[in-house]
């Protein structure tokens, strides 16, 4: 299986996928740490891929996606963006206007204390 098809069917299969640098436990840089630690914290489940265990995933990712950086999150097959984007989106609240509106389950009071700690 192609690094391209492996993306194509892990972002199928999961409703919320963060290709990150390390995992969502133990992230390797701040980007994905800081991505990692908002949908944690929202409680949304999703799964990690680590780019740095496996160079094909880690280009193959940039080229699936047409983006050149790493965190990138995928909810429900769509590429949503990476840090600054989720940073933004969390913050005006559009990410929790795209969970709900893609079923993603998440805490709501999470999700409205990371706006008032940041507002």
């Amino acid at each position: 299986m192609s690094a391209v098809d492996q993306i194509k069917d892990t972002v199928t299969k999961n409703d919320v996928v963060l290709f990150m640098k390390g995992t969502k436990s133990m992230p390797q840089c701040g980007f994905s740490s800081r991505v990692a630690g908002v949908l944690n914290y929202m409680g949304v489940e999703f799964a990690d891929v680590n780019v740095l265990a496996d160079p094909e995933i880690r280009q193959g990712i940039k080229d699936f996606s047409d983006w050149p950086t790493i965190p990138q999150l995928y909810v429900k097959g769509e590429f949503v963006g990476g840090c600054d984007i989720v940073t933004e989106m969390t913050l005006s609240g559009e990410l929790d206007a795209l969970f709900e509106a893609k079923g993603v389950a998440f805490d709501k009071d999470a999700s409205a204390k990371i706006r008032e700690a940041n507002g």
